[in-house]
């Protein structure tokens, strides 16, 4: 070989090697919550591995931390001990939590292109509501939910109720479930474990009131109107015996619901498709019944950027996340859970308008979101959740009356977020 020939591939090696720091991969650290029912640990992966394919110079790793709790826990907890970490799919309500921790960037402030900022404007306005906070969007929406009521059609045929019009005012319900109610069989179940306070806004929200400030600052928890749906929650049980007295466990309900042990269920529209393919019974889906108004807060989780990332990994985490959030994979991701398809654009996609025609309660959750509002959300949100859990359930199992629990989650709530007025 030539001096010539050495002295040029020694140059072409030196390019090389000058080259491959920025060509080098961007590995991500995703924490993730497995919180409803189903396979969505391999739907998720899934969709990660079609990600890398279109992406090889991005490599996500999902970790799945349990419930959303759990999810923020864990997270936090690798940012504190230094681990890497660069997004998360955590609770919509735990922005205010994130913020005071100081532990994540705005998507507001990290998107620049007119296609990123188009991207951001793209979402159901409902589903963005707790994720925006004084102007500047903090999470994205992703696994996001109604809670919906889902009835068995025999079991409506078989005492003489309409399967084609399930009770829309509480008084409706009440007269259906005492109708539905025999035994093994209860008229209604609403879950009163894991997200109890979920449960009650919705009862709430339906006559007539926010139990919070929208900036996150007060709460109304004595208000008569919340006694008053506290107390409807607890006549379900104790005074009309159509639904178990104390406690409804979340996480055994579809499964109850399933065996035949409960003819309409209150819960997550992610449980749709679980109960679709679990099903051996003709089934529907209906919003939420009304009192004042109909009503459901929305739930689920959305996707956050952490603080402790580099301009490359966070400019990786955007691209990923707007490819999990595009219109096609929003369509798909319902189709697989149940979830809500979080933009109108999903709605648009040929296949979700193809699986809304041949199943339309796919659609009920979308339809309940003009009727929706933001998930319970405030400052100290952990602790003043606990409270009002707390209060619930005491009311639920007869420990103290609706308006007593009530007043002492309201003094609790007043104690935490007075600093933050």
């Amino acid at each position: 070989m030539t001096m010539q020939r050495v002295r040029a591939v020694a140059f072409a090696a030196a390019l090389a090697g000058m080259a491959s720091p920025a060509m080098a991969d961007v590995e991500l650290s995703m924490y993730y919550p497995i919180a409803v029912g189903g396979p969505l640990t391999q739907v998720v992966d899934g969709m990660v591995e079609e990600f890398q394919k279109g992406h090889p110079d991005i490599k996500v790793k999902a970790i799945y931390a349990g419930n959303y709790d759990d999810t923020r826990v864990r997270a936090l907890s690798a940012l504190k001990s230094g681990e890497p970490a660069q997004l998360s799919v955590m609770f919509s309500i735990d922005v205010y939590d994130l913020m005071e921790q100081d532990v994540i960037v705005p998507f507001s402030d990290v998107v620049s292109t007119p296609e990123e900022k188009a991207w951001l404007d793209s979402f159901y306005p409902g589903l963005m509501a707790n994720g925006t906070v004084d102007g500047k969007v903090w999470g994205v929406p992703f696994q996001r939910s109604t809670i919906v009521m889902y009835y068995n059609k025999d079991a409506f045929k078989e005492v003489g109720l309409d399967p084609n019009q399930p009770p829309k005012t509480w008084d409706e319900m009440t007269a259906a479930a005492k109708k539905l109610t025999k035994d093994g069989r209860w008229g209604v179940m609403i879950p009163s474990t894991g997200y109890p306070y979920w449960m009650y806004q919705a009862l709430a929200i339906q006559n007539g009131l926010e139990l919070m400030s929208p900036d996150g600052t007060k709460t109304f928890f004595d208000d008569p109107a919340a006694i008053e749906a506290l107390q409807y929650w607890r006549d379900l049980g104790a005074k009309h015996k159509v639904m178990p007295e104390g406690t409804v466990e979340w996480g055994t309900l579809r499964q109850a619901f399933l065996q035949g042990q409960t003819a309409m269920m209150w819960h997550s529209t992610g449980n749709l498709t679980a109960v679709k393919n679990g099903a051996k019974f003709d089934f529907g889906v209906a919003m939420l019944p009304a009192k004042k108004r109909p009503g459901s807060p929305t739930g689920g989780g959305n996707f956050y950027l952490f603080k402790k990332a580099t301009d490359a990994e966070r400019k990786a985490a955007l691209t990923f996340i707007r490819w999990m959030t595009a219109p096609e994979r929003a369509a798909e991701w319902s189709k697989a859970t149940g979830y809500v398809g979080i933009s109108p654009a999903s709605y648009e996609t040929e296949s979700l308008k193809k699986y809304a025609a041949e199943f339309p309660p796919a659609l009920v959750a979308r339809d309940q979101l003009k009727h929706a509002v933001a998930e319970f959300s405030t400052y100290e949100t952990g602790r003043v959740r606990e409270g009002l859990n707390n209060a619930i359930q005491a009311a639920l199992t007869g420990r103290q009356t609706p308006e007593a629990a009530l007043k002492d989650a309201q003094a609790n709530a007043e104690r935490l977020l007075k600093p933050f007025r």
